[in-house]
């Protein structure tokens, strides 16, 4: 195996597949949505409603969960990474204190601070699906969507960005995060774009 990974419970027969997605198929997608908002967000004409703090929300998920997963398999499954990750690390650094605070007039820096971090990732993933088996692309995969489902919903650029402290604090952090979203209504899924109102 080439990436290390807590082993499966026997199953019967051979040729067993888990369920789920596979990172790469996950990260691909996310990285479009956010592209999409990104561009809808920086482009002339009215903002999306809850725009902006969609993506704040959303870019904090991404970026928690690809460091507490993702980052760390390729840094073992790969043996020249360490370059490579440390400039992805060094850029979501950069974007999570771009995010602080965003306003109109920084939409366009982190644009192209999510469009440096698309490629660079998406780089470091095709190397990755290089290395590893199908079965261990597909537990990465679950375990990235599980981590953004317990991660911070608000940049925090000062937390740990690399296992095993940031898999202990962000969990913490995200539910006080959580709360303060609940009790102000904040929106913070894609899914919740929508079109602003006709004028």
């Amino acid at each position: 195996m080439s990436v290390h990974l807590p082993p499966l419970p026997p199953t019967p027969g051979d040729g067993y597949q888990p369920a789920g997605r596979s990172i790469a198929a996950t990260i691909a997608e996310e990285h479009q949505q956010l592209l999409d908002l990104t561009r809808r967000l920086v482009e002339p004409g009215p903002d999306p409603a809850h725009g902006r703090e969609i993506l704040i929300a959303a870019l904090s998920r991404h970026l928690s969960a690809e460091e507490q997963y993702l980052l760390p398999a390729v840094r073992q499954a790969l043996t020249d990474a360490d370059g490579p990750v440390g400039e992805v690390l060094a850029g979501d650094a950069a974007l999570l204190m771009a995010l602080r605070g965003l306003t109109d007039d920084r939409l366009a820096v982190v644009a192209r601070l999510v469009e440096a971090h698309v490629v660079a990732v998406d780089a470091l993933v095709t190397r990755l699906c290089a290395a590893a088996t199908e079965e261990e692309l597909i537990r990465l995969g679950n375990r990235l969507e599980i981590a953004e489902e317990a991660a911070p919903t608000r940049p925090h650029p000062s937390l740990p960005h690399t296992p095993p402290w940031n898999r202990i604090v962000e969990p913490a952090v995200a539910l006080v995060d959580k709360v303060r979203d609940a009790l102000t209504g904040r929106h913070t899924q894609l899914g919740e774009v929508t079109e602003p109102p006709q004028r």
